[in-house]
C-alpha cells in the first residue's frame, strides 16, 4: 500500500492562483507551482498531465465557486432584487477572494482555453452557456418591469460590478466592503431610473 499524498490537488490549485495573482499567467508553470507548494516537480504531474490541464482546473474551480452564489442571486424574486443582489454578489465574492477575482475577470482566454483538451473546452462552453442563460432569463424578467433595454440591464448586471472590482484587483487589493453597498445602490438606481 502506498503512502498518502502529501499535497492535494487543491494545494497545487491554490498555489497556481497565488502565482497568477502575483505574476500573471506566464508565471504559472508546472515547476513554479510545485516549488510554491514545496513539492517535487514530478508530483504535480500526478494530478495534472500538463500546464493546460492545470490552468483548466484552476479556471473551473474558480468559476464554480463564483457561479454558485451568483446564479443563486439571479434566481431571487422579485427580479429587480435578483439583479441588485447578483451585482452585489460579484463585489462580495471578489472582496473575499481577490486573487480568484483577478483570475476570473481575466477570463478563460487568458488561461489559454484554446490549448485545453476538447473535454475541458466543452466544459468551459457549457459553463459559459449556463451563465449566459441565467443572465438572459433575468434580463427578460427585468425588461417589462423596468422599461430598460437589454444594454442598460447588462450595464447594471455585468459591467458595473466588473468595473467596480477591477481597479482594486488590478492593484492586488480586495475591493473595500463599502463597494458592495455602492454597487447595490447604483444598480438599483439604474434599474429604477
Amino acid at each position: 500500500m502506498g503512502r498518502p499524498p502529501r499535497h492535494t490537488a487543491d494545494d497545487f490549485l491554490d498555489a497556481a492562483v497565488r502565482i497568477f495573482a502575483a505574476e500573471g499567467v506566464t508565471g504559472v508553470t508546472m515547476s513554479a507551482v510545485a516549488r510554491e507548494v514545496g513539492a517535487p516537480s514530478g508530483s504535480i504531474y500526478h494530478r495534472f498531465p500538463g500546464r493546460p490541464a492545470l490552468l483548466a482546473a484552476v479556471w473551473f474551480r474558480t468559476l464554480t465557486r463564483f457561479q454558485q452564489g451568483y446564479l443563486e442571486a439571479l434566481e431571487q424574486e422579485p427580479a429587480t432584487e435578483a439583479a441588485v443582489e447578483a451585482a452585489a454578489q460579484v463585489v462580495r465574492w471578489c472582496h473575499a477572494y481577490p486573487a480568484e477575482g483577478k483570475l476570473l475577470y481575466s477570463g478563460d482566454r487568458a488561461l489559454g482555453v484554446d490549448d485545453w483538451s476538447a473535454e475541458d473546452r466543452a466544459r468551459a462552453a457549457d459553463a459559459n452557456h449556463r451563465l449566459d442563460a441565467a443572465i438572459t432569463k433575468v434580463v427578460r424578467r427585468l425588461r417589462p418591469l423596468t422599461g430598460r433595454s437589454t444594454d442598460e440591464l447588462m450595464l447594471a448586471l455585468v459591467d458595473l460590478p466588473y468595473a467596480a472590482v477591477r481597479r482594486h484587483l488590478d492593484r492586488g487589493q480586495a475591493p473595500p466592503p463599502r463597494t458592495v453597498d455602492l454597487v447595490a445602490r447604483t444598480t438599483r438606481t439604474l434599474l429604477s431610473g
